[in-house]
């Protein structure tokens, strides 16, 4: 399910955002097309008891909870006729153990999670709204189609945004240093100073002249030590995702959604844990034999099974689950590349916590010559342990020469190395989720989220390296944030909400309340950041262009006849100078002027929308039609539709031309339409702009109807067909193809009923086309060449791909 606002609080034009702290917060279906609640309530009719066996956090216990309602069993039902499987892999055995040992929902737990997202939908939406208006209507080259704000998204940016002002304000230094080399059993070693550097020129000379006049060093100390690097901790998923990113070069969502594969995949545990100790009944000697088999580390694992394997260094017990471990083995065939590397790595990291420690002799020493002191480290490896499966991890050997207390040594050369100190460089993706988990923003699901998000809205830019460099917008958001009020990015706020979030979680707060208190703290926030925000647009007029000075010159606007201007940029739009007016386009496409035609409505030159890619659709539209539809219900009328990403005018707002009701507009509905779509209730509309491959397609999915390519012009007739009331197509056919007797080349038809025109159509997605009789353009159903319904079954038809809907627009 997810949270959003009703329909009376979508408009973005009609609501002001400071509304939306108080509105209410409605629940429906993600994806209601699949029927997911229908599906639970009908498979729930009869049944006795409901075992929930959702993923076992707090996400999970709220989606239990989800289900109870979906499937119609009252809720206090919890004890008697309603239970939890808790579980951490899909391994026989712990689904036998969870159905053996069936504990109740966590109510707590979900009413966090509710709590959580009404304040982050809040909150989120109404600052990114008054953003996104403010900004958008006066800069043109903001190269982002929202200006969003988040509770999490905002500091997980001022993490990027305060490194890169330390990049920006460092300033070099240069400092000095000895290098002094001796030559012992004919190789020659560099001595470490004691000093490490100097910043003064001068003195660093004195000392070289200190120590070449001497001539000679003299050992005064030898240490020899035995140490050892104690083997990794159990993983849990922020170290995951930091060795993606910055080992594996995977980003951590998409490093996130492989690991969920995996798991649901059977091929390791529940990948979203906190936690990296094993519970001491944990069975390490089933999980080293599923592996065994592998020829990658079967060695590793028989010498651990031979010499007897040692229990995993005690690590933090969060409570939820244990850390993410390999639970069958995998081949590297069997997974797309990067989901096996990170595969391999989550089982190297398994065998090497229950692998020795890695121990090792460290040598050290220590020289004295004019009163400094320098010195030498030498490491010999004795026992690899765990880094012989984790070779990335091993100790560097460097052996030094024998060496005895009070022996003399000359010196080869003392040389002054001269360097500069050098600023720190952008964040990494794992620096980032560090700094995230260290200051609670976030969950260990989430995160990856967060900073997928700064990426895609354009406030960050992914380097080489997976380095973090914030663009002019995240900079100047953050810095406006920080001239207004800096708690907007800082990670307290947030960490406070994770506390109370918690404490609901605990059973120790009450939601409501939580949430009353967090909402009415930020819309005091709110108020003011709206009356400071002069100081944040002074920040981007600094650094944008203004709407007049962007984009060129392409259609004429119907209020003041002058040209207007079309910005290409994210989020495409259209900017009147004189009426200082933003007109916004679908996105994702291309925009031209559409043959000079004035719309009858209200005088503004209508423009062409191409999509992009193979098959795409184009189709013209009124750019004022397109932001103020003029016809009421038409949201109602053909379901809602999300103009762009934006949200700029909220769900059922848009209207190109193919959905407009206008009776004698030669682009509207009602004159291009031709017969009713087989797949939706949409209308089948006649492509103004697809000659010579004429096509009908569909003004609500992404049905297509390809008609006579032999045709030099297809046009629509004001007339009606008598059996189907479809629209009669005038279709002029080229001379040299014409499918007509006697050479002739002009035909009227329907082409349901026709049979020469029905016999030249083809469907090109969709189902195969349908029977001739209908009950009335863009209202009925006409019937397919089967018998079936013209509505498909939803499972099978392909405008449910969300990528080809008009939904997105």
């Amino acid at each position: 399910m997810s949270s959003d606002f009703p329909p009376a609080y979508q408009n973005w034009e009609g609501t002001d955002p400071v509304d939306l702290f108080n509105a209410p917060v409605l629940r429906s279906e993600c994806n209601p097309k699949v029927h997911i609640r229908r599906h639970l309530a009908q498979e729930a009719r009869g049944c006795t008891y409901l075992i929930l066996w959702l993923d076992c956090d707090r996400e999970g216990e709220n989606i239990c909870y989800e289900v109870i309602n979906c499937t119609g069993i009252p809720e206090n039902e919890v004890g008697r006729r309603i239970f939890r499987a808790k579980f951490s892999s899909v391994t026989e055995k712990d689904i036998s153990n969870a159905m053996d040992n069936l504990v109740l929902p966590n109510k707590d737990e979900a009413l966090s999670v509710d709590a959580r997202q009404e304040i982050d939908l809040k909150v989120g939406v109404a600052f990114t709204r008054f953003q996104t208006r403010y900004f958008q209507g006066k800069y043109g080259n903001l190269d982002s189609r929202v200006i969003s704000y988040g509770p999490c998204q905002t500091p997980t940016l001022g993490f990027c945004v305060q490194r890169y002002q330390q990049i920006n304000t460092f300033k070099p230094e240069k400092f000095w240093s000895l290098r002094t080399y001796v030559i012992k059993d004919g190789d020659e070693i560099q001595l470490e100073w004691d000093r490490k550097k100097l910043f003064d020129f001068d003195v660093t000379v004195m000392f070289q002249k200190m120590v070449a006049n001497d001539g000679t060093l003299i050992v005064t100390d030898i240490s020899v030590k035995e140490e050892c690097k104690a083997r990794p901790s159990g993983l849990n998923t922020v170290n995951l995702l930091k060795v993606a990113s910055s080992a594996l070069g995977i980003g951590p969502q998409t490093a996130m959604h492989m690991a969920e594969r995996l798991y649901t995949q059977g091929y390791i545990s529940y990948p979203r844990t906190e936690s990296t100790a094993y519970p001491a009944s944990f069975d390490f000697r089933s999980v080293l034999s599923a592996l065994v088999h592998n020829p990658l580390w079967s060695n590793n694992i028989r010498t651990l099974m031979d010499a007897g394997f040692v229990k995993p260094r005690q690590g933090h017990d969060a409570g939820d689950h244990p850390p993410i471990t390999p639970m069958r083995s995998a081949s590297e065939e069997a997974l797309e590349t990067d989901a096996w590397r990170l595969y391999q790595y989550i089982c190297q990291h398994f065998i090497g916590t229950v692998s020795p420690d890695c121990r090792y002799t460290r040598t050290a020493v220590e020289f004295t010559s004019g009163g400094e002191i320098f010195r030498c480290v030498g490491h010999r490896v004795t026992s690899k342990g765990f880094t012989s499966i984790m070779p990335w991890l091993a100790v560097a050997e460097n052996n030094l020469p024998t060496f005895k207390n009070g022996d003399t040594v000359s010196i080869h050369k003392v040389d002054i190395y001269e360097g500069s100190t050098t600023p720190p460089d952008y964040l990494s993706e794992s620096e980032l989720i560090s700094l995230m988990e260290k200051n609670g923003i976030g969950t260990d699901a989430s995160i990856p989220v967060h900073i997928n998000n700064i990426s895609e809205r354009n406030y960050v830019q992914v380097n080489s390296g997976r380095r973090l460099v914030p663009t002019a917008l995240g900079t100047t958001l953050i810095r406006g944030y920080q001239c207004i009020d800096a708690d907007l990015c800082l990670p307290d706020i947030r960490s406070f909400i994770e506390q109370q979030i918690t404490l609901i979680a605990k059973g120790k707060a009450d939601h409501l309340q939580v949430i009353q208190h967090v909402i009415q703290q930020f819309m005091k926030k709110y108020s003011y950041f709206v009356k400071k925000i002069e100081n944040m647009d002074a920040l981007f007029e600094a650094q944008f262009s203004p709407l007049a000075d962007s984009g060129r010159l392409l259609s004429k606007c119907g209020k003041c006849g002058r040209y207007m201007k079309y910005i290409s940029t994210q989020p495409m739009r259209m900017y009147c100078i004189t009426c200082e007016e933003v007109y916004y386009l679908p996105q994702n496409g291309t925009i031209k002027l559409y043959k000079e035609i004035i719309c009858p409505l209200d005088g503004f030159e209508l423009l062409l929308f191409s999509m992009v890619g193979p098959d795409a659709k184009s189709f013209p539209l009124c750019p004022c039609c397109y932001n103020s539809p003029p016809f009421e219900g038409i949201d109602k009328l053909f379901g809602a539709i999300k103009l762009d990403d934006t949200g700029k005018l909220g769900k059922g707002a848009g209207m190109p031309c193919f959905l407009c009701p206008h009776p004698t507009c030669k682009q509207s509905m009602i004159t291009q339409g031709v017969c009713a779509c087989p797949e939706c209730s949409g209308t089948l509309i006649l492509d103004p702009v697809s000659a010579p491959k004429w096509r009908l397609l569909c003004n609500m999915c992404n049905c297509v109807v390809l008609l006579p390519h032999a045709a030099h012009r297809i046009t629509t007739t004001d007339k009606k067909c008598s059996t189907c009331e479809s629209t009669i197509i005038e279709v002029d056919f080229n001379k040299k193809a014409t499918p007509l007797e006697d050479g002739a080349t002009l035909h009227e038809g329907c082409i349901l009923c026709d049979e020469l025109l029905h016999s030249l159509i083809e469907m090109k997605h969709g189902k195969s086309f349908f029977m001739r009789r209908g009950r009335g353009r863009g209202r009925g159903r006409a019937r397919g060449r089967g018998g079936s319904r013209g509505r498909g079954r939803r499972g099978n038809s392909r405008h449910d791909d969300p990528k080809m809907s008009f939904r997105d627009f």
